[in-house]
């Protein structure tokens, strides 16, 4: 039964990402939703200046519908698969990704309204992320999916107690940013998160987590889709809109899973290109000026070493694969 209903989301959503954006895109022109590249960025960016932006619509709506019509598919055949509570974890996805994809939509805006790369003041984006963040986080509470056991290499499972509410607030904040930061290059994003989908459907596969199974696979499906349109030489970027829905998503699977602990194999191309960002700034300014990357986040490094843009995003998906592998055998191993 649930075979089916998997096919019906990935399919579905991949159509439905693909052929949306054949009026996404236009209405985006049509709007003069362009981005604006940063002065600072690699000079060759200066040709994607006006690419429409917020492009995740896409991915958004190819996720969202091709979700529903895999639930319908699964209700139809087995209804008594659905309980009160058999959806709660993907509704907790959904909220986590929607509403992590309005501050990025806000951000875009912004963007546009203003004419420059900057959208939101980092502090709004801050402040709006940590009510968002403490929201999910009391949701997850609220239905029994928030434990303070996380299982670690070595130590194996480990209760936190009260240290692990910060380091998760914390950590949830840092990832969905993490994503954002990977969204630098044609289909970079999109590709890498393809990937950790793909990743999740086998993990909760594995788990028995069927409903996180099929968000999973319509979540990658669509972003399959928008592929389409957001490889080299993309047509369109996903903007913020997009790249904070998806750190949302990927965020809020591995705790509605109660295995808070896989971001770190999950997540480990983001966290490399955030982390970059961070040695690069810390070591800049206690040496006064001096920098360990060419520049950060780190695939722009690769770009200025005179890596193709293709040849980045088939790297790092390899990468976000091996990674997930990793993972697959730390869950199998713990």
């Amino acid at each position: 039964m649930t075979t089916i209903s998997l096919i019906v989301a990935v399919v579905s959503a991949a159509l439905i990402s693909a052929t949306s954006g054949c009026f996404i895109v236009p209405m985006l022109r049509k709007l003069h939703l362009g981005q604006t590249i940063k002065e600072i960025g690699p000079t060759w960016h200066k040709k994607k200046q006006g690419t429409p932006i917020m492009g995740g619509l896409c991915f958004i709506l190819g996720s969202t519908l091709g979700l529903c019509f895999a639930l319908l598919t699964l209700f139809l055949r087995e209804p008594s698969l659905f309980t009160p509570s058999s959806l709660t974890g993907v509704l907790q996805v959904m909220f986590s990704a929607f509403a992590f994809g309005l501050v990025g939509f806000a951000d875009d805006f912004s963007k546009v309204v203003h004419h420059r790369n900057l959208g939101l003041r980092a502090w709004q984006k801050m402040a709006i992320q940590a009510v968002i963040t403490v929201m999910f986080m009391a949701s997850l509470a609220h239905s029994g999916n928030l434990t303070t056991l996380v299982a670690l290499p070595v130590f194996g499972t480990v209760d936190l107690g009260l240290a692990f509410y910060p380091i998760a607030f914390l950590g949830i904040i840092f990832m969905v940013n993490a994503v954002n930061l990977t969204d630098g290059i044609d289909g970079l994003a999109s590709s890498v998160t393809f990937v950790v989908m793909v990743g999740y459907l086998l993990i909760t596969g594995l788990l028995g987590m069927f409903e996180l199974s099929l968000y999973a696979a319509a979540l990658g499906g669509a972003l399959a889709g928008f592929l389409v349109w957001n490889f080299y030489p993309a047509k369109t970027f996903m903007g913020d809109t997009g790249s904070m829905f998806l750190g949302g998503a990927v965020t809020a699977m591995a705790f509605c899973m109660g295995r808070p602990e896989l971001l770190v194999f999950m997540g480990f191309v983001y966290i490399c290109e955030a982390g970059s960002v961070v040695i690069q700034v810390t070591y800049f300014k206690l040496t006064h000026g001096k920098r360990i990357f060419k520049m950060t986040p780190i695939h722009h490094s690769f770009e200025l070493s005179g890596w193709s843009e293709v040849r980045i995003v088939a790297t790092f998906s390899f990468v976000a694969a091996s990674a997930i592998l990793l993972g697959v055998v730390f869950l199998y191993l713990s």
